[in-house]
C-alpha cells in the first residue's frame, strides 16, 4: 500500500492505477466548511461540531485563517467569543467552491 496526496491510502493494483481507499477531505474542503459555518457568525464549538473537527483541527485552522483576515475573532463578552467570516473569507469561499465545481471535485474523486 502506498501514501499519495495528502497521506492518502492507496492500492496498487499496478503502477498506473490506484483506488483510494479514504475519502478525507483536503485542507481547502475542510477551510470552505469552516467558512460556511462562520458566514453569519459562530463559535468554535458549533464550528468544530458542524465542519466535524478535532479540537486540535479546530485550533490550527482557525488561527490561520484568523491571521489571514478570512475570519474576524469577536469577543462578545468576557467569556464568549464567536468567528465571524470577512469579505476577504466570502471571496475565497466562492473561488473554492467556483474552482470544486469546475474541477468536478465535489464529490472527493481522486484522479490518482
Amino acid at each position: 500500500m502506498n501514501l499519495g496526496i495528502n497521506n492518502r491510502k492507496n492500492l496498487d493494483s499496478n503502477a498506473g492505477n490506484r483506488i483510494s481507499v479514504s475519502q478525507r477531505r483536503s485542507n481547502i474542503e475542510i477551510i470552505a466548511d469552516m467558512l460556511r459555518v462562520g458566514e453569519n457568525g459562530a463559535g468554535k464549538t458549533e464550528i468544530m461540531y458542524s465542519a466535524n473537527m478535532s479540537y486540535h483541527q479546530i485550533q490550527k485552522y482557525l488561527d490561520y485563517l484568523v491571521n489571514q483576515k478570512f475570519v474576524n475573532k469577536v469577543n462578545l463578552d468576557n467569556t464568549l467569543v464567536a468567528y465571524q467570516v470577512t469579505d476577504s473569507g466570502l471571496k475565497l469561499l466562492k473561488a473554492i467552491d467556483t474552482l470544486m465545481e469546475m474541477l468536478g471535485n465535489k464529490t472527493n474523486d481522486n484522479i490518482i
